[in-house]
């Protein structure tokens, strides 16, 4: 068996030492930054997520026909959802005219205020080492949300809310 390769088990031998040595150590990085950074990942990537979603949705303009699906309720039914008018918002607002976007969605700017405030606290908490936030509605808040959301779709079909309407 002198040409086999042999697999010696290093523990099993009676002098072996403590085994060779790496040389000389690498510059440690301080385990704060280390978990501060590991913190900071997930909030991070969300917002990368967002920040390439507005990128994208700035970049291609849904006021063109042929980028981006109709909406299948408007299209079956003649209907606004209340999502209705939510690209154009989007766009809209990734290029700063915040007029605009609340002409095409007042929810939808509605909705990407409180992700900013959800963001930058979750940010805030991980930079400090706290825990992220939670989301805990009770049920009435549940109920006061979808009511709000349903008003906003109705109004925005009928004609003393044509303003709410795209």
């Amino acid at each position: 068996m002198s040409g086999e390769n042999q697999q010696v088990d290093a523990s099993s031998t009676p002098d072996a030492g403590p085994g060779p040595q790496a040389g000389p150590a690498a510059p440690a990085v301080p385990a704060e930054r280390a978990s501060r950074a590991r913190r900071l990942a997930a909030p991070a990537l969300y917002l990368a997520a967002a920040g390439a979603a507005f990128a994208y949705v700035g970049a291609v303009d849904p006021n063109e026909p042929g980028h981006y699906p109709v909406c299948p309720l408007l299209r079956l039914t003649g209907v606004l959802c209340p999502g209705c008018g939510g690209l154009r918002s989007a766009h809209a607002f990734a290029h700063g005219d915040l007029a605009a976007a609340f002409g095409s969605n007042a929810l939808a700017v509605v909705g990407y205020f409180v992700f900013a405030g959800f963001m930058a606290l979750w940010l805030v908490r991980a930079f400090r080492g706290g825990p992220a936030p939670r989301i805990v509605l009770r049920p009435a808040h549940s109920w006061a949300a979808g009511a709000a959301v349903l008003v906003f779709a109705v109004v925005r079909n009928l004609s003393f809310g044509a303003a709410l309407a795209p």
